[in-house]
């Protein structure tokens, strides 16, 4: 009996060192993401591909890079669709001894609602607003899905989707009503302009950034850093457009329609908690059975709760119910949109970004050079305050 206990005894830092989690950082990173993504995707731990495919994707919009956006947007979106009903690495995320970064990444559904956003602008680019459509109707899904009982609440997926309705011989009313009934804080965009035949979709400020906290931190949080920029005009021709945000996504990542929620792992924190208060009262009790027990039975029953502690002190340790804040970091805070009607030919248009107090933040100001053609297909033009410029559409 005691060479059983001693051995188990020994064995467990073993046991335990073998499910501790592996660290898999990528050495080389450069900090410019259209150099770390590419290499993070080829020779990274393929549970964080399409993390790294959502950072690339956005960096390449930023860069101008549409083809590259649109061959990383489209490998995520591919593994977005019922992952967790299909792959291991999320079953094993579920049980009680593997962490929530161990399955395979996909993101909170704000994060995937932005790679169906993104797409749509790209569709859209590329003269094909049907398919746009498809990508905003999915982002909706996305939103809406988290929990069954609350709808999806963007104002630009329901307003795209309307515009685009428009664009392929439809009607946009439901969806644009759907937007007129929303409550939020912010403006409402105008009634559609079937005529309008240039699009800006704009973005600005730091998006939401996720921690964890709780005695195992299991409880993912977000924090959203202060944004410089509150508003922005554009500028194009003899117009000048003021636009605040239409949708906050520091405002998505923390509600569920409207509704604050705390995103907590509390049936893994429970589990560890438990196992671990039980693993000391057995080893407590053991030890004084066995230290006072004389006889051959006594130290036996002794040993054996001693056992079964040391066991649940193990489980305990091994159960890993952290929070997984593995996080799409390069997304924006605030959405706006605009669609304008312009001349066909070439025009130059700019967009500034304003502090709280209207003041112009010069040094985030765009200057874009588009050709507006002349035929039914809209002229897309995406604008971020990490935009190079000047861009060329």
């Amino acid at each position: 009996m005691k060479k059983c206990f001693w051995a188990l005894l020994l064995a467990a830092p073993l046991w335990l060192a073998g499910c501790a989690s592996e660290n898999h950082a990528i050495p080389g990173l450069t900090g410019d993401i259209l150099l770390d993504g590419p290499k993070a995707i080829a020779v990274g731990p393929p549970r964080d591909k399409v993390l790294w495919q959502y950072r690339t994707a956005a960096g390449a919009l930023h860069a101008g890079n549409y083809p590259m956006a649109k061959s990383y947007l489209d490998d995520a979106l591919a593994s977005i669709g019922g992952i967790y009903g299909k792959d291991a690495t999320a079953k094993q995320a579920r049980g009680y001894f593997h962490g929530e970064e161990k399955k395979t990444f996909i993101g909170e559904p704000y994060e995937r609602v932005m790679a169906y956003y993104y797409r749509g602008i790209l569709y859209w680019m590329d003269g094909e607003p049907d398919n746009a459509r498809a990508c905003f109707r999915s982002g909706q899904i996305e939103d809406s899905s988290a929990v069954d009982q609350y709808s999806s609440d963007y104002i630009l997926l329901d307003y795209l989707d309307g515009l685009a309705s428009i664009k392929t011989g439809g009607d946009g009313t439901e969806a644009l009503n759907r937007v007129i009934k929303q409550t939020t804080p912010y403006p409402k965009p105008p009634a559609y302009e079937p005529q309008a035949n240039t699009l800006f979709f704009i973005e600005f400020g730091q998006g939401p950034l996720k921690f964890a906290t709780g005695r195992y931190e299991e409880e993912l949080r977000f924090r959203t850093p202060p944004s410089r920029i509150k508003s922005a005009v554009l500028r194009v021709e003899d117009k000048a457009i003021a636009l605040g945000p239409y949708d906050d996504l520091a405002y998505q990542a923390t509600t569920r329609g409207g509704r604050v929620m705390d995103h907590i792992l509390a049936n893994k924190a429970v589990f560890k908690s438990t196992t671990s208060v039980v693993g000391d009262a057995a080893l407590v009790s053991g030890a004084l059975v066995a230290a006072t027990e004389r006889n051959t039975t006594g130290l036996a029953v002794g040993l054996g709760l001693m056992a079964a502690g040391l066991t649940s002190k193990i489980i305990s340790a091994s159960t890993t119910p952290a929070a997984d804040i593995r996080c799409w970091d390069n997304l924006p805070h605030y959405l706006t949109f605009s669609a304008v009607s312009l001349a066909p030919g070439p025009h130059t248009a700019t967009v500034e970004f304003r502090d709280e107090f209207g003041n112009v933040l010069a040094d985030l100001t765009k200057t874009i050079n588009l050709n507006v053609a002349a035929t039914p297909r809209d002229t897309v033009v995406y604008v971020s305050d990490r935009s190079l410029t000047p861009q060329n559409r």
